[in-house]
C-alpha cells in the first residue's frame, strides 16, 4: 500500500517555480519538466494541476502581475503632489516596480506573449487598471495615462537598452508631464 504524500501548497510552489525559471531562462527555457524539478515535485503533479504549458504560465504571469500591480498601488497610497509626486514616482520606477532584472525580463516575456495570446493581454490589461487607478488617485485620467506610459517605455529602455535611462532623466520627464 502506497502513501499519498500530503503537500497542501504544491500548487503555489510550481507556480513560484515557474516564475523563476521564466526569469532565468525565458519562456522557451523553460518546461514542465524543469518546473517539476525545480519544485520538487513529480512530474505527474504538473499535468494534474496545469493540464497544458499555458495554464501554468497564465497562472505564473497572473501572479507576477498582481505582485507588480499591489506594489505600485501601494507605493501611490499616500498623498502626493508637486515634487514630492515625481520622487514617488521616481522611486517606484527606479526601486520598486522595475526594481531587478528579474522584475525587467518577466516584465518583456509577458508582453510577448500577450502580443500573441489575448489571455496574456487580459493580464497586461489587469495590471494597467491597478496602475491606472493608482495614478489617478494623484492626477487626471489623461495625465495619468501619460505617466503610465513614461513607465512602460522606461522599462522597455531598462530591459533591453545598454544605458539605462537615469533617475534624473526620469524626473525631469515626469516632472515635464505632471508641470510639476
Amino acid at each position: 500500500m502506497s502513501t499519498r504524500r500530503v503537500d497542501p501548497d504544491r500548487r503555489e510552489r510550481i507556480i513560484d517555480c515557474a516564475v523563476e525559471l521564466i526569469a532565468s531562462q525565458g519562456v522557451a527555457g523553460t518546461s514542465p519538466r524543469k518546473v517539476a524539478a525545480l519544485a520538487d515535485v513529480p512530474l505527474g503533479s504538473m499535468t494534474y494541476h496545469f493540464p497544458c504549458m499555458d495554464e501554468l504560465l497564465e497562472a505564473a504571469f497572473t501572479r507576477f502581475a498582481a505582485e507588480v500591480g499591489e506594489r505600485f498601488a501601494a507605493g501611490l497610497a499616500g498623498e502626493f503632489a508637486g515634487a514630492k509626486l515625481v520622487a514617488a514616482l521616481v522611486e517606484l520606477i527606479h526601486d520598486d516596480v522595475l526594481d531587478s532584472r528579474r522584475s525587467l525580463v518577466l516584465t518583456m516575456e509577458l508582453y510577448a506573449l500577450a502580443a500573441r495570446d489575448a489571455r496574456f493581454r487580459n493580464i497586461t490589461q489587469g495590471w494597467l487598471e491597478i496602475s491606472a487607478r493608482a495614478l489617478e488617485r494623484h492626477m487626471d485620467a489623461a495625465t495619468a495615462h501619460q505617466v503610465d506610459a513614461l513607465i512602460e517605455g522606461i522599462s522597455i529602455h531598462r530591459a533591453l537598452g545598454t544605458a539605462p535611462p537615469s533617475r534624473e532623466l526620469t524626473a525631469e520627464a515626469l516632472r515635464k508631464i505632471l508641470g510639476a
